[in-house]
């Protein structure tokens, strides 16, 4: 029987975190039919071994290798037979029924086409990534001028972070963020999924951004609420930057053409190129990691500013300017 949502999950060495999220996504069902989809990444810890023994429920799927995120997620949905499709991140916790919420929510107000809730931390305080402003070349030129560094959550001064909302309100964003991302499987096919030229990062922003070129407008549902323990899924802080910024890279390259593209570049560049400098010049007074992640970012920018392999040359987004 068709299931109301599918709940796709992409691991990698995630044993540290995948059995409470399962065990809270079957304990915080209310009524909503779910089909629960694990796609693995090839773990090297007992990832593989805990979903099987504890949640035979759970549809195991396992590529043999590492996809990346986009790939992962688009291979479970693809294993998937149910009205809505929701993205879920392995370091998350359900909380007071927030996949039926999500999904009455959506039912309700089917205009949007993308939705997301409300992420905490474990302490109960707002964990605030579970959406952001969409990027633009000001919330560029911010960063590159260190502005975003020194004002961060301002409103005007750092955009992105879209200021000190708490999320507790139902609001209109720019990205709902793929840790809990809910969308009915008629957008999803419409949209043709995440986009699998992005490994890690950016896949998300690329996703709102083909939504609201398209006419929807994705928003939060505060009373879907769970917990998200935030950066267990790279394995490094150097190797989360280098992924982190290859995918804004894309991005620019992907919804960009001519002169803002040139420009959104230059502004990465020149962003990360500051923050290397200023790490350095502070390296006694700062943790090591710290200054270290960004001379790296700034020594392979090379690397990162060609974005992902495989970007192709379609007309840029008219959602960013």
């Amino acid at each position: 029987m068709k299931s109301k949502v599918a709940i796709v999950i992409v691991t990698y060495n995630s044993e540290e975190q995948i059995e409470a999220c399962l065990t809270s996504v079957f304990a915080q069902r209310r009524s909503v039919t779910q089909q629960v989809i694990v796609v693995d990444n090839k773990s090297r810890d007992g990832t593989v071994a805990l979903v099987r023994n504890r949640f035979p429920e759970v549809e195991l799927v396992l590529p043999g290798e590492n996809l990346g995120f986009a790939k992962g997620v688009n291979l479970g949905v693809n294993h998937s037979n149910a009205e809505y499709v929701l993205l879920l991140n392995p370091d998350t916790v359900i909380l007071e029924n927030a996949v039926d919420v999500l999904v009455e929510f959506a039912g309700k107000q089917p205009c949007h086409g993308l939705y997301g809730g409300r992420t905490l931390k474990p302490d109960g305080s707002l964990e605030p990534s579970s959406c952001w402003g969409a990027p633009t070349l000001w919330s560029m030129a911010l960063f590159a001028f260190g502005i975003t560094t020194l004002a961060p959550r301002n409103r005007w001064l750092d955009p992105e972070s879209l200021g000190g909302w708490q999320r507790d309100s139902v609001r209109e964003v720019g990205v709902v963020t793929g840790c809990f991302l809910l969308a009915s499987s008629a957008v999803w096919r419409e949209l043709g999924g995440l986009d699998e030229c992005y490994f890690m990062y950016g896949e998300d922003v690329d996703l709102a951004l083909r939504a609201r070129a398209l006419g929807y407008r994705p928003v939060i549902c505060p009373d879907a609420k769970l917990i998200h323990e935030v950066g267990r899924s790279s394995e490094s802080p150097v190797h989360k930057t280098m992924l982190l910024y290859r995918g804004k890279a894309s991005l620019v390259r992907r919804h960009w053409k001519g002169g803002p593209r040139a420009l959104g570049l230059f502004l990465l560049m020149a962003g990360t190129g500051l923050r290397a400098t200023v790490s350095s010049l502070a390296s006694l007074s700062r943790p090591p990691e710290a200054a270290g992640r960004w001379q790296t970012l700034w020594s392979r920018r090379d690397e990162w500013l060609k974005g992902y392999p495989g970007l192709d040359d379609r007309p840029a987004s008219s959602e960013l300017r």
